[in-house]
């Protein structure tokens, strides 16, 4: 029988049950440690690093000049130190100086926002709406098929085919972003690795193929976007960083660093095909890949893509038109270019071939346009902003004063020899780069490297160019660059993989540079005449 007086019938018993002590201490310690989780993380801690060291720099920091340029020094460790560990994304930490510079006196928010919009991001803005456009299409595939087709061979020569995937990505890599041509090909490439068994099943010499490929597409992707200043940022970071500091100084052209870019990359391509040729591809590994892989596969997947279309033709032309244009504008002193009819004031960003594909009509569907704004959501902005902030940092190093104390911190290099300085610069650019991204890298490194070469009385393209593409050389850790990640995340390679690959890659590439900077780079930019610093 229930107790009639029980707690339950009091109505002076509390609605919820009273805890004791002990529990309300233990929620209180829980809770305690739920904030230090939150609050106390290595994120946050990296966070607040940047604006401490920026505010320490400001305070306690002395320098032999304007105030400015002691703030210039504390907003750059903050802006380097959120782009190293990645505490904030890139993108935003790339709009800092947006706001940092006018609040300390740096330059005022009009001539920040200037180095966001120059004629070297209209150019990138145009090169990728046409990549997106190639992409959209299919176009790289049907690309693909016929280079691969051409390079099978009949019964399969592997070397050949490697040669043949290799240079198809290097090829791409040219005229678009390397991320974008790693992730164009790298499907491509893994489609002809569906073909191999997997598992157990597997044979050794499949097996290395499988990774001679991937690696081939990651580091293909990355040497032949040294080609042309539109195939990586690093390239477009150094022509805007340096008509910021020498406006009045010759430009460096899309034709001129064709000139000189184009036999670099040669250089290296053949390196990178003979290093997996000798690691990846054994003597008699042809009869087992012959098995599973011939040309009737490859003619089969070309003839599903069907004859091009209108809609391919069109953009295949926009895009021819687009390159001739670029090789044409300036040509030699003798011979001047198209862009001697508008007195100069063309650059490479005013050809924005692009534009057309949003006019021609696709003939798909009525009304439907080769391109519209939709399919370009996937514009990469943080490449953009990247260098937007490029561009503000060089031109706030140099007006803060911040350039001129650098400079005089380099004097005991002017007796240095330029043989010795040269690979030094490329093999500490190439370093820095596995830990952090290639632009980053490049607007790191382009600043010291100009006061530098003026400590040395060089030009200074002598040793911004060998610390630019240096920057490029990022071939050893999967989270060196987009690219290698994109390779690392099909599960055909391992890290040792690429150390065993990417280190005799970056010794050949920096011997390659070595060579040609003193030589073929003198004549093509002019290093060897007397220039005014």
């Amino acid at each position: 029988m229930d107790n009639p007086t029980s707690t339950s019938d009091d109505p002076k018993a509390p609605l919820l049950p009273l805890s004791d002590r002990n529990d309300s201490n233990e929620r209180s310690d829980s809770f305690r440690s739920s904030v230090k989780t939150l609050l106390f993380t290595p994120n946050n801690v990296f966070i607040l690093l940047g604006p401490l060291l920026c505010t320490v720099i400001c305070l306690c920091v002395k320098l032999d000049g304007p105030p400015t340029s002691r703030y210039m020094l504390g907003v750059l460790v903050w802006i380097f130190e959120w782009w190293m560990t990645e505490a904030v994304p890139m993108p935003v930490t790339s709009m800092t100086p947006l706001f940092l510079f006018p609040l300390l006196g740096i330059a005022s928010s009009d001539e920040v926002a200037q180095s966001y919009m120059d004629d070297v991001i209209a150019l990138v803005l145009g090169s990728f709406i046409l990549a997106l456009a190639v992409e959209h299409y299919n176009i790289h595939r049907r690309l693909a098929l016929n280079i691969t087709l051409l390079f099978c061979g009949d019964p399969v020569n592997p070397p050949l085919l490697l040669l043949g995937i290799c240079a198809t990505t290097a090829f791409v890599s040219m005229w678009m972003h390397n991320v974008a041509a790693a992730m164009i090909m790298m499907p491509v490439a893994t489609g002809i690795l569906q073909r191999f068994p997997v598992g157990p099943a597997q044979s050794e010499p499949v097996k290395k193929f499988c990774r001679a490929v991937v690696l081939g597409v990651i580091y293909a992707a990355a040497i032949g976007g040294i080609s042309t200043l539109t195939g990586t940022g690093v390239n477009l970071i150094l022509v805007g960083m340096w008509k910021s500091y020498y406006p009045d100084a010759d430009p460096i052209t899309f034709t001129k660093w064709f000139l000189f870019g184009f036999p670099l990359a040669v250089l290296v391509f053949f390196p990178l095909w003979a290093i997996l040729c000798l690691l990846y591809c054994p003597r008699g590994s042809g009869q087992y890949l012959s098995a599973y892989l011939d040309k009737s596969h490859l003619k089969r997947e070309l003839q599903l893509l069907g004859p091009m279309s209108f809609a391919e033709k069109t953009i295949l032309a926009v895009f021819s038109t687009l390159i001739v244009l670029w090789m044409t504008r300036s040509i030699t002193d003798d011979v001047p270019g198209w862009g001697v009819l508008f007195n100069g004031r063309a650059g490479d960003g005013t050809v924005m071939m692009a534009t057309l594909l949003f006019i021609i009509p696709s003939k798909k569907q009525k009304g439907e346009k080769l391109m519209d704004w939709n399919k370009c959501k996937k514009l990469p902005w943080n490449i953009v902003l990247l260098l937007g902030a490029g561009f503000a940092i060089a031109d706030g190093v140099r007006t803060s004063g911040l350039a001129d104390i650098l400079s005089k911190a380099l004097d005991f290099l002017e007796a240095a020899p330029y043989l010795a300085i040269a690979p030094a610069v490329c093999l500490i650019s190439s370093i820095i780069t596995e830990f952090t991204s290639n632009n980053a890298t490049t607007t790191l490194v382009i600043p010291l490297l100009i006061q530098l070469a003026k400590t040395m009385h060089v030009h200074p393209l002598m040793l911004v160019i060998p610390g630019s593409i240096g920057a490029q050389f990022s071939y050893l850790l999967p989270t060196s660059t987009p690219s290698n990640v994109v390779g690392f995340a099909t599960g055909h390679i391992e890290i040792r993989d690429m150390i065993k690959t990417g280190g005799p890659l970056k010794i050949a590439g920096i011997a390659a540079l070595s060579l040609l900077m003193p030589t073929l780079g003198a004549y093509v930019f002019g290093t060897n005449e007397p220039f005014v610093q």
